[in-house]
């Protein structure tokens, strides 16, 4: 599957859902609402293991795992005298493996 050429597809800045769908639509001959059913449904199971506290692991892509991020002291940029309460969050935390480390740094 070849990303490079998005003008065809659409957006050049972003790769979205629907791009995706597209692009694997036509190099497969599988229907776009097939494609974007199986998408969907694998995203949906990334946000269930994560939600049950499982970290996601696809080999040489990456790991994607969900982390604790204290709480913290803010400040109003356009007031900086105005302190704010930044509650703690969980928020989920993406490590590259070791082929998109290495694809990425070809280019």
């Amino acid at each position: 599957m070849d990303f490079n050429t998005m003008d065809e597809i659409g957006n050049d800045t972003a790769l979205t859902k629907r791009d995706l769908v597209t692009q694997i639509s036509k190099e497969t001959g599988i229907t776009q609402l097939d494609v974007y059913s199986v998408i969907q449904k694998a995203l949906d199971g990334i946000i269930d293991a994560l939600k049950g506290g499982k970290h996601v692991e696809f080999r040489e892509f990456g790991v994607f795992e969900v982390t604790e991020r204290k709480a913290r002291i803010g400040r109003n940029p356009n007031k900086p005298e105005d302190v704010v309460q930044i509650p703690a969050r969980k928020v989920v935390k993406f490590k590259p493996g070791k082929r998109m480390r290495q694809m990425l740094a070809e280019k």
